[in-house]
């Protein structure tokens, strides 16, 4: 494992814990059977969807993307102008707390999403994810970045709308990292728009204090006591902010740009903790990640 990737502080033990109400074992079983049988029919049906034109296409992935979280017990509130379409490049960044991230920011803004490469190679899942359009990423060779960026940044010459997560860990939601830089000069090199979105969760008890650490799938986290976790959490909601869009014509470049970009999802970037400059553990990257540079 390389060095410069990045890691967050957060362990399971010590971010991901929830506060207030509880849904008993039978009721939060049903909602995880629902919550995987939808992820499966999504999986079963990417091929056939492909099919489809853009338009239709978007909207199905709207709709299959904002019954994910709900069928896992979570409410999803989204505040800020959604566009419809993409009408030219578009890199939407947002920050990264959760597996549930990913069909959030799916059924507000669906693009191809920026990737690790180990996950081509998972079975099923891997070959449908590349199907789809996946960007994958080598996080551990540093001389892979050149053509990463090139990558995303000719999907975004394209038109393309681009989906990354710049911290390249996640995180619990009580903070978060510094925004890497690399994702963004793709953006520069394609002239496109950044898009930054703004995640959180909350309970019912705590709506304005401190996030749901039942949703944060951090570290060493196994994916199925991440899962059993948000199904017994109650009152769970997701907001998603989309906020306004970033020009990349006013002379910024990629360290700017991500600065800016990371000012206005979580608010300046204070002084880095020493763990966050330590060695990623193998499982710092949940299931979609960003060009991390």
């Amino acid at each position: 494992m390389s060095v410069w990737l990045p890691v967050a502080p957060c362990t399971p033990d010590g971010c991901a814990r929830h506060t207030g109400a509880v849904r008993a074992p039978l009721p939060a079983a049903l909602l995880l059977l629902a919550g995987c049988a939808l992820v499966l029919l999504g999986v079963a049906c990417l091929p056939p969807a492909l099919l489809l034109g853009p338009v239709p296409r978007g909207r199905l992935t709207r709709w299959w993307a904002r019954a994910v979280p709900r069928a896992f017990g979570v409410r999803v509130s989204v505040r800020g102008p959604v566009p419809e379409a993409v009408t030219g490049g578009e890199l939407v960044v947002a920050n990264h707390i959760s597996w549930l991230d990913i069909p959030l920011i799916a059924s507000v803004l669906p693009g191809r999403t920026v990737a690790k490469s180990e996950i081509r190679h998972w079975p099923v899942l891997g070959p449908l994810a590349a199907l789809g359009g996946t960007l994958f990423i080598e996080r551990d060779r540093l001389r892979a970045l050149p053509a990463a960026v090139r990558e995303v940044a000719a999907a975004l010459r394209s038109g393309s709308r681009v989906v990354a997560f710049p911290e390249g860990s996640t995180w619990c939601g009580r903070d978060g990292g510094a925004f890497r830089p690399a994702v963004f000069q793709a953006a520069i090199d394609a002239g496109a728009t950044v898009r930054p979105v703004r995640i959180a969760y909350r309970t019912a008890e705590h709506r304005f204090g401190p996030a749901s650490g039942a949703v944060a799938f951090v570290g060493s986290d196994p994916l199925a006591a991440s899962l059993w976790r948000v199904v017994r959490a109650g009152g769970l909601t997701a907001r998603v902010d989309v906020l306004a869009p970033i020009p990349v014509d006013g002379g910024d470049d990629r360290r700017a740009l991500a600065r800016r970009a990371r000012a206005a999802v979580l608010g300046p970037q204070g002084p880095l903790r020493p763990r966050q400059t330590a060695v990623a553990s193998d499982r710092a990257n949940r299931p979609a990640e960003s060009v991390h540079h």
